[in-house]
């Protein structure tokens, strides 16, 4: 048998040191809040398994979520891609407590994308909204934003990423409007937008429910950001969503797509031509439900 040539044996060796390394998954992790609302409302923790779910098998990505609140382990935290919250606002916002919002606005000066679903927008005007405009790119603010549950009609959708295989829809949600921006909007792109009808209107003026500035805007017919991503100076990026009170909407594949194409946006994964795509069931949006007295009847949108 011929012993192997000297050059073949380096030309091997050089090959294999070439080689192209496989590039390391992106990590996400999903961050669910506590019980809140009725049956079917606000089902933070039902919601990240069910996106976790969905984007199951996505190659080069491994989701983590962390239920019933901020991760007890603060290494879940190293090392991830980008973070999105599905929780409760206001004063209750989990990441208000503690050292936390210190450790998004770390993450974020690292790159890593932020992104915030339903009340999670809302931090307070006192603490957060400056860290959460500079992260995400917009923030619900009391006595200037509104929470209205109504039909949002949208019938034309930008050309991103995050739109890709994503359907003009119309929708019932607790579609939250009239948002803090950066200043001139910069770095915002509108991903979902629809003109509210005169329904918004009928609450009276409060911290949540109506104010003279949305009164005028609606009069006049202004269509209203729902949903955006945020490229930030430092090449991070953020994504607000406002819907997604009712757990029933992830079933809507248009609606679901908006966030699960933002999931692999924010982690700088390439969103697929046609969208990441998934099935959701009956059974599927039955499962992992906290357990919740039966919602009782009031006035919808009161937080």
């Amino acid at each position: 048998m011929k012993k192997p040539h000297l050059l073949t044996i380096g030309l091997l060796v050089l090959s294999a040191f070439s080689a192209p390394l496989a590039a390391a998954d992106k990590r996400v992790l999903l961050i669910a809040g506590t019980p809140s609302h009725g049956a079917g409302a606000h089902e933070h923790n039902a919601g990240v398994l069910l996106l976790q779910k969905c984007l199951a098998g996505t190659p080069g990505l491994k989701v983590d979520v962390s239920l019933n609140g901020w991760p007890k382990d603060g290494s879940s935290l190293n090392g991830i891609d980008a973070v999105v919250m599905y929780c409760d606002g206001g004063v209750k916002h989990l990441a208000l407590a503690e050292n936390r919002l210190a450790v998004l606005t770390s993450l974020a000066a690292r790159g890593v994308g932020i992104g915030c679903v339903h009340y999670a927008v809302e931090p307070t005007k006192e603490k957060g909204q400056a860290d959460f405009l500079r992260m995400v790119g917009g923030a619900f603010e009391t006595h200037w934003s509104v929470n209205p549950h109504w039909d949002a009609n949208f019938k034309s959708l930008p050309d991103h990423p995050i739109t890709r295989g994503v359907k003009p829809f119309t929708i019932r949600d607790e579609w939250y409007f009239n948002m803090r921006f950066t200043e001139g909007r910069r770095g915002v792109t509108p991903i979902l937008a629809a003109v509210p009808d005169a329904s918004v209107t009928t609450r009276p003026d409060g911290p949540h429910s109506g104010n003279p500035e949305m009164r005028a805007q609606v009069a006049r017919g202004d269509a209203q950001i729902v949903s955006w991503a945020f490229e930030r100076p430092d090449g991070g990026r953020g994504f607000g969503f406002t819907g997604a009170h009712h757990h029933s909407n992830w079933g809507n594949d248009d609606f679901r797509r908006i966030v699960l194409n933002a999931i692999l946006w924010l982690a700088r994964m390439e969103v697929p031509a046609e969208g990441v795509k998934s099935n959701v069931t009956a059974n599927d949006l039955a499962v992992n439900l906290d357990p919740k007295p039966a919602a009782k009847k009031k006035a919808e949108g009161k937080k």
